[in-house]
């Protein structure tokens, strides 16, 4: 059976994505397998990190 929540080769935009929810989203996605451009009023250097912790690659737009 398909997993139908794998992102893996995806790519997402999430943002709002340096606290709360956006960051919660970011890194749900980073878990079902997608790479994550985060986008925030202030850098995302944290949520980034997380990512990367996940093993998704990630950047700061």
């Amino acid at each position: 059976m398909t997993n139908i929540f794998d992102l893996t080769g995806r790519y997402a935009i999430v943002t709002g994505a340096n606290t709360g929810i956006g960051q919660a989203i970011a890194l749900s996605l980073a878990s079902a397998g997608a790479d994550i451009a985060a986008v925030g009023r202030t850098p995302a250097q944290e949520t980034v990190e997380k990512v990367r912790a996940l093993g998704r690659k990630a950047e700061i737009v």
